[in-house]
């Protein structure tokens, strides 16, 4: 059975080990915000990012998925593939339109052949009638006749030649047809724009979509930000493009360096979702701090967004960053 000495000791060691852990809790807290200096704002928000919607350009029948949700995919990837049975029907009929232009066009360039040799043949014959005419060894109505025929003969070089411009057209409506149709075909390979992590497969193979039917949600993880709200005497000093630091909640031993990519020219409400009512009835500016890609690009596989922190901005660009939030980031 201890003594009461040893017990009081004991008491005291707790006691003790309690001031040292909300000391040390204190000190972080202080040392993170309340000695920040004036140069410093801070805001809370969460980690957000852009959401490119993959949709498709025609309607169709969706006829595969190629993704699954979560997974982390590059720009250009096909996500899904619509169905092309009917569109290569199309072109098939339309290579078959070009192929018949182009042998009107070459029939139509021997008929020109034909008509300028029977023209040369006529004003031949036209320069022989007027020789002999001179001489008196045909009549007028003769020479009228040459003279007519050599006319028509030019008239019907005319007629050819513009049969040649008109088949000429038809095998460019022709292959603008199937450029038009080979286009659709291309289109249908439904391909993600941006690389990140599909979040949402909105339709399934089998599903007929309309023009413009979605079919997948990507989180473009290269456009990553945080929106705070500051009030009126801090947001008049953020320069856009001016250095700022996030802090997780989740991660709340990293600082994550970033920038100031947006200040809203307006004043608004607080959402509601930000501090207090009290706060929420301020007028505060949005400000939107973004991580920078090239960064992002290491730590792809780790974004995350919904994720709460914090985002300090430095309002005087001269002034250097306080020790707690120098970069320091985590293993790529």
């Amino acid at each position: 059975m201890s003594s009461p000495a040893t017990r009081l000791t004991v008491k005291l060691l707790v006691a003790c080990a309690l001031v040292a852990v909300i000391a040390g809790a204190a000190w972080v807290i202080v040392s993170r915000n309340g000695e920040l200096p004036d140069t410093i704002a801070v805001g809370n928000g969460r980690i957000e990012a852009t959401e490119v919607d993959v949709a498709t350009r025609i309607a169709g029948r969706l006829d595969s998925f190629f993704v699954r949700e979560g997974d982390l995919i590059d720009a250009g990837t096909v996500v899904a593939q619509m169905d092309t049975d009917e569109l290569e029907a199309r072109l098939a009929a339309a290579q078959a339109n070009l192929a018949q232009a182009e042998e009107s066009k070459r029939l139509a360039e021997a008929v020109v052949v034909q008509r300028e040799s029977e023209r040369r043949l006529a004003r031949a014959e036209l320069a022989r009638f007027e020789s002999l005419m001179d001489k008196g060894h045909v009549s007028r109505e003769q020479l009228d006749q040459a003279r007519t025929a050599a006319e028509t003969a030019a008239a019907a070089l005319q007629a050819a030649r513009v049969q040649v411009a008109s088949a000429d057209a038809g095998i460019e409506a022709a292959r603008a047809s199937i450029r038009q149709i080979q286009t659709n075909i291309d289109d249908s390979r439904l391909v993600s724009p941006v690389g990140g992590r599909v979040l949402y497969r909105l339709a399934e193979p089998g599903e007929v979509l309309a023009a413009g039917g979605k079919v997948a949600t990507v989180l473009d993880v290269s456009d990553v930000y945080m929106t705070i709200f500051l009030p009126t005497a801090e947001a008049g000093k953020v320069r856009v493009g001016a250095e700022a630091r996030i802090i997780l909640d989740a991660l709340p031993d990293y600082v994550v360096p970033a920038e100031v990519s947006f200040v809203a020219a307006e004043a608004q409400f607080t959402p509601k979702s930000v501090e207090t009512r009290t706060e929420r009835e301020k007028l505060m500016f949005r400000v939107r701090i973004r991580i920078d890609p090239e960064l992002l690009r290491a730590y792809r596989d780790r974004v995350k967004t919904g994720v709460p922190g914090e985002a300090y901005v430095r309002l005087d660009e001269r002034q250097p960053w306080p020790e707690a939030l120098q970069v320091a980031l985590p293993d790529a």
